[in-house]
């Protein structure tokens, strides 16, 4: 089997690309970023008068981020326990890993896939973090 997954319940790409693909018993997430689902508002952002982000709150990206990942693994037919590998994209290592990494501990409670976490000098959006994912599937 190898086929496109598609969400209507979570934010839309912002290219030319699925959600995630299935192929044989794995499903592979395409990088996901914390915009809210129907709008592309960033949660925690904070923009200036000329319209320039000015800060953002890590917390609330890592929330919204995360509730992304669930919402595609299950409409992919997946779950939040059937992960087994996550890569993790940051704008700011040493500001954000460290809220990053105990809310993350507070996701991960039972299953603990393998993950990286990198520093990049930028994402395609106004996010400070991003999340690809490899998952099982029945």
């Amino acid at each position: 089997m190898d086929e496109t997954v598609r969400s209507g319940r979570a934010p839309k790409p912002v290219g030319a690309y699925p959600h995630a693909r299935r192929v044989g018993g794995l499903l592979f997430l395409s990088g996901i970023g914390p915009r809210i689902p129907g709008s592309n508002e960033i949660p925690g952002n904070v923009y200036g008068p000329d319209g320039a982000r000015t800060g953002y709150d890590i917390g609330q990206q890592c929330h919204q981020v995360f509730a992304n990942i669930r919402t595609i693994l299950e409409d992919a037919g997946s779950s939040w326990d059937k992960m087994v590998d996550v890569t993790v994209f940051l704008t700011d290592m040493r500001a954000d890993f460290p809220t990053f990494n105990r809310i993350y501990a507070e996701y991960f409670t039972t299953n603990q896939p393998a993950r990286t976490t990198v520093e990049v000098g930028a994402l395609p959006t106004a996010i400070a973090i991003e999340l690809k994912v490899i998952a099982t599937i029945d």
